[in-house]
């Protein structure tokens, strides 16, 4: 804790709530405005009302009058009223810092940077928008919280005065109260015991709504959606060109109303967000059924592969950033990798799809397949195949497999880029890298 206070800062924080306060009296005096049509009996009540105005807005008092209201408010991270708007119980203020922390995600990955939420009477919201004021990153709560010297000096030369204000303002992130739910509220029984027919087994918990992380959510969508970022990257997918921002879609999104008409009645955040909170879909995925046929009359798998709509998209992706001719550095070549392996992913899922077939289907005589590719996508039907012959099973089908596949991609590009045989070997050995990491994998789950 500070225990003496610099000049300089003191006057730089009192610039601060100076400037907060007359923005504030600057918008109430623009509206009675005088005009060449009042009468004198108005012309002088709207004297009055400036003046009034222009006294309330003084720094001491309007400093007083703000410590008094603040405890018709609460800071929260934690609310109650989006479960239900007529639910009165506890509120919490949880900062990220201090939650534990979870593999799941939570109001704990927020960090330093969390936006924190109030609640209670709107009318008092003036209050909660003056402590969020900042100064060299940090607000006036924080600086309260912390109880600054500096902050102390630039509220009041009265110590005793400006003490009795820091501690009111601190009272923000204070609960209101016991702990208690409400009838209104949800309540759930939660299993704590390996018996479930054992009531003592079981806690029962009152969940709140998490208003920062759904904030922290709302920012991000809004930003996903309509940023100009957001736009061009979308632009740059649709034209095929390289975008360094990626393209976020949320499918089924769906947008709960809280609050009504008056959404600020359910939080301040909620008031920001005009009510909108953003549902994320919750639903078991819609499989779509692929009508799987064997690789018949085809001299290549890869004419079917390249087919495929993922691999048509991060080709244009590849094709449009090796057109920009970047520089040739770490990054560089960290995000060509991983365009590459995108491709290899998909390659890997082609391969898995066709495997499930029944085995032995790349002996018809239909199949005009090489002998490593049949050996690829049917390992089964030609391990059977060369037994029966007594031919030996070939050892290098993943070698191949990779040498076709770079030349596939560099038969893809060589028509607006000038590649060669070292593109071939690059693309060659970072697709076997990423086969043989696959069957390794493959080997560790069995």
């Amino acid at each position: 804790m500070q225990t003496t206070s610099d000049p300089q800062r003191v006057a730089e924080l009192r610039a601060v709530i100076a400037d907060f306060l007359k923005k504030r009296l600057d918008d109430k005096l623009e509206k009675i405005k005088d005009s060449e049509a009042d009468s004198e009996e108005s012309a002088e009540a709207k004297r009055l009302a400036r003046e009034a105005l222009c006294s309330q807005h003084a720094p001491a008092t309007w400093l007083d009058d703000a410590a008094r209201r603040v405890s018709q408010i609460q800071a929260v991270t934690h609310s109650l009223k989006p479960i239900h708007p007529e639910a009165k119980g506890t509120n919490l203020y949880s900062p990220p810092a201090s939650l534990s922390a979870l593999e799941v995600v939570g109001s704990h990955c927020l960090g330093a940077e969390f936006i924190g939420d109030v609640v209670g009477n709107a009318a008092a919201l003036d209050v909660y928008k003056f402590l969020k004021l900042s100064h060299q990153g940090r607000s006036l709560l924080d600086l309260v919280l912390a109880h600054d010297a500096d902050l102390v000096a630039a509220l009041s030369d009265d110590a005793a005065q400006a003490s009795g204000w820091l501690e009111a303002f601190a009272g923000l992130v204070d609960p209101r109260g016991q702990v208690a739910s409400h009838t209104l509220a949800k309540q759930l029984y939660w299993p704590v015991g390996d018996d479930p027919h054992d009531d003592a087994g079981f806690h029962l918990l009152a969940p709140l709504y998490a208003s920062s992380l759904a904030h922290r959510v709302y920012l991000t969508i809004q930003d996903d959606r309509f940023s100009d970022e957001a736009k061009a990257a979308r632009k740059a997918r649709h034209d095929g060109e390289f975008s360094e921002r990626p393209v976020h879609e949320y499918p089924q999104l769906a947008v709960q109303q809280l609050g009504g008409t008056k959404p600020q009645n359910i939080s301040q955040l909620n008031s920001e967000r005009r009510g909108n909170n953003c549902l994320l879909a919750s639903l078991p995925p819609v499989w779509k059924s692929i009508d799987l046929k064997p690789l018949l009359g085809a001299d290549t798998m890869f004419n079917r592969y390249g087919r495929r709509d993922d691999v048509r998209q991060t080709l244009r992706a590849l094709l449009a950033f090796l057109k920009t001719d970047s520089t040739r550095n770490v990054e560089t070549r960290t995000h060509r990798a991983e365009l590459v392996d995108a491709l290899t992913d998909e390659l890997l899922q082609f391969t898995a799809e066709l495997r499930t077939l029944a085995p032995g289907w790349s002996q018809a005589p239909e199949c005009r397949l090489n002998l490593a590719e049949r050996h690829w996508l049917d390992p089964e039907g030609v391990a059977a195949a060369c037994a029966a012959s007594g031919q030996p099973l070939p050892t290098d089908t993943a070698e191949r497999v990779s040498a076709a596949f770079a030349r596939w991609l560099n038969a893809r590009l060589q028509d607006a880029l000038p590649v060669g045989d070292p593109e071939f070997l690059a693309w060659r050995d970072r697709v076997h890298e990423q086969i043989k990491a696959d069957e390794r994998g493959a080997r560790d789950d069995d």
